[in-house]
């Protein structure tokens, strides 16, 4: 068995020399564990398979320049994790802008107003995407998928009260990281 190290460095130079064979290693060691992971937070075979092959496509766009800090597993899993994460919040916003254009009201917003909303949704996106994996998952759950929090804890199967405390942490991370002295 290969230390993560040394696997990490052999994969990367397999992307560089021989970039089939390395994604096809990387298909067959991580695929389904990486489905798995996904599907618990989506719960759709389609969007769980959908995301898994684009973390693997775009290993391959990068393969050249890849460079991996962690070890291949958690490289992939934060990959996944971001994407899953991406598809939550775009499935979110995308629901949200079709119930505006059904009610075919005028908000009263002015265009700033809606480009300092977006720099902020995007600005959370970005926190949300360096929080603790549990933390990010359930305060997305929460927030992009309308879940309360005894719903989280049955999907992820632990309790209300972890959910209320990763959502505590998740909130005082984002007013941290929000509204610092730049």
């Amino acid at each position: 068995m290969l230390r993560p190290v040394q696997e990490k460095d052999i994969i990367e130079d397999l992307l560089k020399t021989n970039p089939e064979k390395a994604l096809q290693l990387l298909y067959e060691q991580y695929y389904d564990s990486l489905c798995k992971q996904v599907y618990l937070i989506v719960k759709d075979e389609t969007v769980t398979e959908d995301i898994v092959q684009e973390v693997f496509i775009e290993v391959w766009k990068i393969r050249e320049q890849i460079n991996i800090n962690t070890s291949i597993s958690g490289y992939l899993k934060r990959a996944c994790r971001n994407r899953t994460l991406n598809y939550l919040r775009d499935k979110k916003l995308n629901w949200e802008d079709e119930s505006s254009l059904l009610s075919h009201e005028d908000t009263g917003f002015t265009s700033e107003q809606y480009l300092d909303a977006d720099d902020l949704n995007r600005k959370v996106q970005e926190v949300i995407e360096t929080m603790p994996e549990k933390c990010g998952i359930i305060f997305s759950l929460s927030r992009y998928n309308d879940m309360n929090y005894a719903d989280i804890a049955g999907e992820l199967n632990i309790s209300v009260k972890t959910v209320e405390h990763q959502i505590s942490k998740a909130l005082k991370i984002l007013r941290k990281e929000i509204f610092k002295k730049d």
